[in-house]
Order: C-alpha cells, then structure tokens, then sequence
C-alpha cells in the first residue's frame, strides 16, 4: 500500500510536467487545427539552452526560464508567420504536418552540431534533495516543477478566458470567418497563439532537462507522449490536458512500481487506447470546433 501511495504521488507530480509540456501543444492545435509534431523538440532545444545557462553562468533553471521564454515565443511566432501561414487553407491541415515535422528535424540538426550526441541532464544542487512527508518522499524538483506547472497553466486560463487577446484566440478557434468579419486580425492571431505555445516549450524544457536525461534525438520519445496526453484530453481542450497528463502520470507511475519499469511507458497508450474505445473524441474532447 506505501508503495502504491508513493507511486500515485510521483505520478502526480510528473503529470504536472506533462500537462506543462502539453499545453502548448494544445494551445496550437486548438487556435490554428495544427498537430505541431515540432513540440517535442522546442522543449529539447529549451532544456538544452536551460542546460548551457546553468553550466556556462550558472544561472539556476527556474529562472532561465525568464530568459528563454521570449525566445522561444519568437520562434514559434516565426515559424507560424513564414512557414505555417502562406500554406493554402485546403491543404494547410495536411501540410502543416510536413513544415512542423521538418522544423523538428531541423531543430534536431542544429542542436547535434553545437552539442553532439553526448545526453545530459542539467543538476543544480537541489536536484536531488527530497522532503518527507507523513512517511512519503516528495522530490524538491518535482514539487517545484509542478508548482511552476500550475502557475503557467493558471496563468494562460487567466490570458485565454480574461484579456481582448483571450476573445480574439476564442473567437478564431470558433469560427474563423465570423471573427475576421468582426475585425479581428486572425493571422496575427494565429502567429502569436503559435508564439505562446512554443513560449510554453520554455518552462517545460527547464524541467524536463533537471527530471530527465537529454540528447538531440529525445524529442521523438517526447513528442509521442505529448500527442497522447493531447489526444487522450481531447484535441484543443486545455483542461481535458491538464486531467489526462495526471491519468498518464499516474498510471504510468503505478505500473512503473508494481508491475516493471519496462512497461511503465507503454502504459501511455495502453490508457490511450482503452479511453478512445469508449470515447473516441478524448475525455474532455468537442465534436464542434472550440474546444479552449
């Protein structure tokens, strides 16, 4: 039973991290219809920027995120705005799988060139302290991870549902053509929609690079995950990510700990799979367009 709690508790924490990473995925999708297959990759090349600050500065992971993010919402407002937006609209879905894949590849190459194939794992001291808790091991680095997962995820609610930005995304999402006759400007829309979920790569790239072990090539390991805890949510609903990021956590984590560390990652899809027979649109999924 102990073990089983503390499995559930881990599974809980590495949810958050999961849900963080998957947000922009979300996000993306849910404003532009575009599965990014590029997500997996922004957060490698930000663990590996947050890798090079800590090493090369000394600046602590949490806060290079202050100085990754801009970075990062640049590039993805880039690759949007010059790769993404002149593809024509019939075949943009398609298409859109292309671009995204082969800026994932081309992320992957520069970053072989400037750090080779050699994994790291970015560890400041704090890294491996844990606290105990009523008899349970909360790992510092998780807890503050999660932590930082809730305060972005709260903070994108609070951008998507509060601010003129959040009804113009909303709009977009629900019907494009009425939202252009109403004024809204929905290629700068979508360019900085792209922009906040590769922004979102920032802070999940700082902890994904303290909580794992990192090359160049991770990201194809990562982006399956990510489409899983995506698709298992429902395509475009935030929440419906945040709640399947926890499932996957924590079912991972518990088969992890009573059954073999082997099958821990392939229980992703074994959850994924018996959750789309019984309901193929995902948890929190909408059959209409507008899910966020």
């Amino acid at each position: 039973m102990h073990e089983a709690v503390q499995a559930v508790i881990l599974g809980v924490l590495t949810g958050g991290v999961y849900a963080l990473m998957a947000s922009g995925q979300t996000l993306i999708f849910g404003v532009m219809k575009v599965v990014n297959l590029a997500q997996g990759a922004l957060v490698i090349l930000a663990a590996f920027l947050s890798h090079s600050l800590f090493t090369a500065w000394g600046v602590d992971p949490f806060l290079s995120v202050l100085l990754i993010a801009p970075l990062m919402f640049a590039l993805g407002a880039a690759v949007q705005w010059l790769l993404l937006r002149p593809l024509h609209q019939d075949d943009a879905a398609l298409l859109s799988l292309l671009v995204t894949f082969a800026v994932a590849l081309g992320i992957e190459g520069a970053l072989t060139v400037v750090y080779h194939t050699d994994y790291r794992t970015t560890r400041p001291a704090y890294v491996d302290r844990s606290w105990r808790i009523a008899g349970y091991q909360v790992g510092e680095v998780r807890l503050a991870a999660f932590a930082l997962s809730l305060i972005t995820l709260g903070g994108l609610w609070m951008l998507l549902s509060r601010t003129r930005f959040g009804r113009s995304v909303r709009a977009t999402v629900q019907n494009p053509v009425a939202a252009r006759l109403l004024g809204v400007e929905t290629a700068r829309v979508a360019a900085l929609g792209f922009g906040l979920g590769a922004a979102t790569a920032a802070a999940a790239g700082a902890v994904y690079g303290m909580v794992y072990s990192f090359n160049p090539n991770s990201h194809y390991d990562l982006i399956s995950r990510l489409l899983s805890v995506v698709i298992l949510g429902g395509l475009g609903s935030l929440g419906g990510t945040v709640v399947a990021a926890l499932v996957m956590g924590v079912a991972s984590s518990l088969v992890g700990a009573l059954a073999s560390p082997v099958w821990s990652d392939f229980s992703f899809f074994v959850v994924l799979l018996a959750v789309l027979l019984l309901r193929p649109q995902g948890l929190f999924g909408a059959r209409l367009r507008g899910a966020l």
